[in-house]
C-alpha cells in the first residue's frame, strides 16, 4: 500500500488557497483603481481638466497598469497548472474573467483620454466644455493609490510640459495593454460565456433604489392576489374601446369623403 505524505498534501492546500486569496485581493485592488481611473477620465477636456488631473491619471493608470501585471503572472501559472484542484480552478476561472473585463475597461478609458487629450488640449482653455463641475479628483486619485492624502504626498508641482510627456507615455502604455490582452488570449484559453458566476444573492432590500420600485409596485397593486389579473383585463378592455373608436372615426371620415365628392 503506497505512503501518502499528508503533510506535503496540506502545504500545498494552504499555497494554494494563499494565492488564491491573494490573487482575489489584487482583482478588487484593480477593480477599485480602474474604477477610479474611469472617474477621473470622465473629467478630461472639461473645465476640471487641469495639469495635476493628467498627472493624477499619469500615477492611477500606473497603479493599474502594476497590478494587472502581477495579477496576469499570478492566474496564468495557476490557470495553466492541471494539477490545480476543480473548485480552485473555478474560482481562478471567475478571477479571470472580471481581471479581463477590468483590463478591456481600462483600455478603452485609456484610449478615450489619448482622443480627448488630442481635441482639447490645456494650453488652449478656452476649449475646454463647461461642464459646471468643480473641485479637483485628488481624492479619487488618492483612494485609487491607497494614500490617506494625495496633497500632502505631492510637495511638487506637476511640470509644464507634462502634457506632452503624457501623450507620450499613454501612448506608450495603451500599446503595452494592447500586447497584454493578447498575450492573455494565447496563453490562456477562458471562455466568458462558460463561467457560472457564483456567489450569495443579495437580498430583495439591499438596495435603495430596488427598495423604491418595491414599494411603488406595492402602492400601484391591489392587496389581493386578483387585483394585478383586474388591471389587466381593464387595460385589455381599454385598449379594445380606443381601438373601436379609431375604427368608426375613419369610416366616418371615408363616408364623408365619398358622399360629398
Amino acid at each position: 500500500m503506497p505512503l501518502v505524505n499528508n503533510k506535503v498534501s496540506d502545504e500545498c492546500t494552504v499555497s494554494t488557497d494563499k494565492s488564491l486569496t491573494d490573487a482575489k485581493a489584487l482583482v478588487e485592488s484593480l477593480i477599485k483603481v480602474v474604477a477610479c481611473h474611469r472617474h477621473l477620465a470622465s473629467c478630461v477636456g472639461g473645465c476640471t481638466d487641469t495639469l495635476q488631473l493628467r498627472d493624477e491619471l499619469r500615477q492611477t493608470r500606473e497603479r493599474a497598469l502594476k497590478l494587472a501585471v502581477s495579477i496576469c503572472a499570478h492566474l496564468t501559472k495557476a490557470l495553466r497548472d492541471k494539477s490545480l484542484p476543480p473548485d480552485h480552478r473555478r474560482h481562478c476561472e471567475l478571477l479571470w474573467v472580471g481581471f479581463s473585463s477590468s483590463l478591456e475597461l481600462l483600455h478603452i478609458d485609456m484610449c478615450k483620454v489619448f482622443k480627448m487629450a488630442d481635441n482639447f488640449t490645456l494650453a488652449n482653455n478656452i476649449s475646454l466644455v463647461q461642464t459646471g463641475l468643480q473641485g479637483g479628483g485628488s481624492e479619487v486619485a488618492a483612494r485609487a493609490l491607497s494614500l490617506p492624502d494625495l496633497n500632502q504626498v505631492e510637495s511638487t508641482a506637476p511640470p509644464a510640459d507634462l502634457e506632452g510627456q503624457e501623450r507620450c507615455s499613454l501612448e506608450q502604455d495603451i500599446s503595452q495593454m494592447d500586447h497584454m490582452i493578447d498575450d492573455m488570449e494565447t496563453k490562456v484559453n477562458v471562455l466568458r460565456w462558460m463561467v457560472e458566476p457564483q456567489g450569495a444573492l443579495l437580498p430583495l432590500g439591499s438596495t435603495d433604489s430596488l427598495s423604491l420600485a418595491l414599494l411603488s409596485v406595492d402602492e400601484e397593486c391591489p392587496r389581493t392576489e386578483e387585483g394585478p389579473k383586474h388591471l389587466c383585463q381593464r387595460s385589455h378592455v381599454f385598449a379594445l374601446i380606443l381601438l373601436c373608436a379609431v375604427v368608426a372615426v375613419a369610416a366616418t371620415l371615408s363616408i364623408c369623403i365619398v358622399l360629398f365628392t
